[in-house]
């Protein structure tokens, strides 16, 4: 699908309201994939121009009569134009995803933040764990560490280690933790899964979105999913070559009274397959989203009997 000239239409459009309805029609009428923060052409629109413009998100009614600048015109045609012609995402667009209400830095070096598990963080872990229990987080395969940054926010008290394997990834995280001033209290490290932290470190949470899409889905993927880095996408023939080492590994770091979560979309199928010894608790959502294990301690212990590897 292809856009007119900005020329041709851009005395027509001159108010954020303008451009907001031009963009959802135009969505509406593209073959668009969304499922990075909307479900929806209208959601998705009004998130490109806000962003865009560097609105707030609340009290919408108070500006959307305003007239657009001739450069901020431009900016948002040519927005819409990638977004119709080229299927980039929005968050990337606009360089600002939301996870958990809180807007983040995102860019082509990491997934847009998407994962359901901000409503266990917004319920502290509970009834998992009771908040005050939990001093120390690790995060596997942080991305744009949004997940980490959401979890300082819930538990201000506890410190927070977040890795990830790509540098760009890496630079990225850094970028947003601290924009949020949170460089004290979380630490970053680069490397794979477990590698890089101290051995002797000890959590009572473990938890990651690893890259879990098998090899002949990622093909498949909407359009939209082919902007996003393929090293936090693929995994293998199966969806689980990072899960398996979590689980072979996370005993080694995880505290007696300690839980995992680990979120496997796509491969939620081939590691109850792979591992039916393993008694996985599959969370419920109440704004949806599934795929999502939790597993204690003390099950992990029983299930490999203080193995630290079990292969399959």
């Amino acid at each position: 699908m292809s856009l007119p000239l900005f020329e041709s239409v851009c005395d027509t459009l001159a108010t954020v309201i303008d451009y907001l309805r031009f963009a959802a029609s135009t969505f509406s009428a593209a073959p668009l994939y969304y499922g990075h923060g909307t479900d929806n052409a209208w959601d998705d629109a009004a998130a490109l121009i806000i962003d865009t413009l560097k609105l707030p998100h609340t009290h919408f009614s108070t500006y959307q009569t305003a007239v657009l600048t001739q450069d901020e015109r431009k900016r948002l045609y040519d927005a819409i134009v990638k977004r119709v012609e080229k299927r980039i995402p929005v968050p990337y667009l606009t360089n600002r995803a939301w996870f958990m209400d809180l807007p983040f830095y995102v860019d082509e070096r990491v997934l847009i933040p998407r994962s359901p598990v901000a409503e266990l963080i917004h319920e502290q872990l509970e009834p998992w764990l009771m908040p005050e229990q939990v001093t120390d987080i690790l995060e596997l395969c942080t991305g744009s560490a949004c997940i980490a940054i959401a979890l300082a926010k819930a538990f201000p008290w506890a410190h927070i280690s977040a890795v990830d394997i790509d540098p760009g990834a890496i630079a990225v995280a850094e970028r947003n933790i601290q924009d949020y001033d949170l460089t004290e209290m979380i630490a970053l490290y680069q490397g794979d899964l477990f590698a890089p932290l101290p051995p002797t470190a000890k959590f009572q949470v473990i938890i990651s979105n690893p890259p879990y899409v098998p090899i002949d889905a990622m093909q498949s993927l909407p359009e939209e999913y082919q902007h996003e880095p393929a090293l936090a996408l693929a995994a293998g023939e199966d969806g689980l070559h990072c899960v398996r080492t979590i689980l072979h590994k996370a005993l080694d770091y995880l505290s007696d009274d300690g839980i995992l979560i680990v979120e496997v979309g796509l491969a939620e199928a081939a590691l109850i397959q792979a591992y039916p010894e393993l008694p996985f608790t599959w969370l419920e959502f109440a704004n949806g989203g599934e795929g999502i294990f939790l597993l204690t301690a003390k099950a992990l212990k029983a299930s490999f009997q203080g193995e630290n590897a079990c292969q399959k």
